[in-house]
């Protein structure tokens, strides 16, 4: 990971890395030192280090690998989330950790990237999930509803967590769970994207989520959405 990539105007992100591969740590840093519109403020080794700094310098996001010593990825992430929520964290997995994706949204993580991805995807992925949205990897995401599909639902149909919310926002919350992003909906329900974006917003506010990321768990957790096996 070294191409650069650049940035946009005002004030540069700034990025936490939480790795125990030296060397990923390093390219990291190179990474994020040199692209114009961020700025790497710390890294961590460690579970427990990436929680202590993340507490101390407040960076905008945490990129963390799910495989941590001492305390795993999911662990340090929830405990971010807890202790500082305006952190977002950006998780790294690869194809063979794909199953710690449902615990580490339940935590609070805001979007995961394979580590086989290129510098400019990453760097893509940390200002898509600066920017308060969400970010899953395709693959991640076909996985993650492949793991639910495995696990005990509740059945499709009511759920009091749901009660508050309309027709038309049990519909979009559907086409978020499926992976869809703010155009795909618009076009499959013949809104506007202003509308789905509305939408959305409301959603995030009444079932008290985070960002994109929570209203996939809420789909799932719920029942709305049901893959047939």
């Amino acid at each position: 990971m070294s191409e650069a990539v650049g940035g946009e105007a005002g004030d540069p992100i700034r990025v936490l890395v939480a790795d125990d591969q030296t060397l990923l740590r390093d390219s990291l840093r190179v990474l994020f030192g040199s692209t114009p519109g961020f700025e790497m403020v710390a890294e961590a080794g460690t579970g427990r280090e990436a929680v202590r700094l993340a507490v101390t310098e407040r960076p905008d996001v945490v990129v963390m690998d799910v495989r941590m010593p001492d305390i795993d990825g999911i662990e340090a992430t929830e405990k971010v989330c807890a202790a500082a929520p305006g952190i977002r964290v950006l998780m790294l997995t690869t194809f063979d950790l794909d199953e710690y994706v449902y615990g580490a949204l339940r935590a609070g993580a805001s979007g995961f990237l394979l580590k086989e991805a290129g510098a400019s995807e990453l760097v893509s992925a940390v200002r898509v999930v600066a920017s308060g949205e969400a970010l899953l990897a395709p693959t991640v995401t076909r996985r993650l509803i492949a793991a639910f599909t495995a696990q005990a639902r509740p059945a499709r149909g009511f759920h009091k967590r749901l009660a508050g919310i309309t027709d038309r926002e049990r519909q979009v919350l559907e086409l978020i769970g499926r992976g869809l992003s703010n155009t795909e909906i618009a076009r499959h329900l013949t809104l506007s994207l202003a509308t789905v974006k509305t939408h959305i917003g409301r959603l995030l506010t009444k079932l008290q989520a985070r960002d994109r990321a929570q209203l996939v768990v809420v789909a799932y957790e719920t029942g709305l959405i049901v893959v047939e096996r």
